[in-house]
């Protein structure tokens, strides 16, 4: 049952992308709007990642596990992104139509290296009979909605099709929702170390995804207001921690 729940949390986590792909494909929504709703998320899961993943991975494994996995993290999400930037995902995520010329592949690439990492992280908190981080689900669904939302509106004015636009992100979701019905089975009774490891290196992708592509963007948008809303978003994703 708690791998079901597992997957089950990792869909409510990717669902969003499809939320906002339809979103930005039907219904539309002005830039500073989108990267306000981005500033919310990237400060939610600012939140998440010190509090949800690295505070446990400290205390699973100590600072050596999750100093070694946050860089690994790091260090993993900035060559992927790198590979996937030059073969034609470097704007998935953008929403002026930056997406034509690039690759299918690369795009759908790019969206599932920044949606993995969280999901694992959500299937990892319900091992041992833990209940799932509710602040982390509600950090992956809020920056999942403007990331659907500006990289469908993009990929529309480069021309995409609405079947491959929602086909692509309908993939994303089902993936999300494996990887953490997988990264639940496959750590189910794994040592502290390791496990610790794991978080840490969700935390480091999750950070330099959010230094590297999220945060820019909504900046670039929104303007000055964006680290205000930022702010924000942290102060209630560490109140609602609290209060778990």
């Amino acid at each position: 049952m708690q791998a079901l729940a597992a997957g089950f949390w990792g869909f409510v986590g990717g669902v969003s992308l499809l939320i906002g792909a339809l979103i930005g494909l039907y219904a539309g929504a002005s830039q500073r709007v989108i990267s306000l709703v981005m500033a919310v998320g990237a400060g939610v899961l600012i939140s998440s990642v010190a509090f949800e993943l690295m505070d446990e991975a400290y205390k699973s494994g100590g600072f050596d596990a999750a100093s070694i996995g946050l860089l690994l993290g790091a260090l993993a999400y900035f060559v992927a992104d790198w590979a996937v930037s030059r073969a034609g995902g470097k704007h998935r995520k953008r929403s002026h139509g930056q997406q034509e010329g690039g690759t299918a592949t690369a795009i759908t690439i790019g969206a599932l290296m920044d949606g993995i990492p969280e999901s694992v992280a959500i299937g990892v908190s319900l091992i041992g009979g833990g209940a799932v981080g509710l602040v982390m689900v509600v950090a992956v669904f809020l920056s999942n909605v403007p990331e659907g939302l500006s990289a469908a509106a993009g990929m529309k004015k480069a021309g995409r099709s609405t079947t491959h636009i929602l086909g692509l992100w309908s993939a994303v979701v089902v993936i999300s929702a494996a990887s953490a019905l997988f990264g639940y089975l496959f750590l189910d009774g794994a040592s502290g170390n390791v496990i610790a490891s794991i978080q840490s290196f969700a935390a480091g992708a999750i950070l330099t995804m959010l230094a590297s592509t999220m945060m820019p963007e909504a900046y670039q948008e929104g303007g000055s207001a964006v680290g205000v809303v930022t702010t924000v978003g942290f102060l209630a994703a560490f109140i609602l921690g609290k209060l778990e």
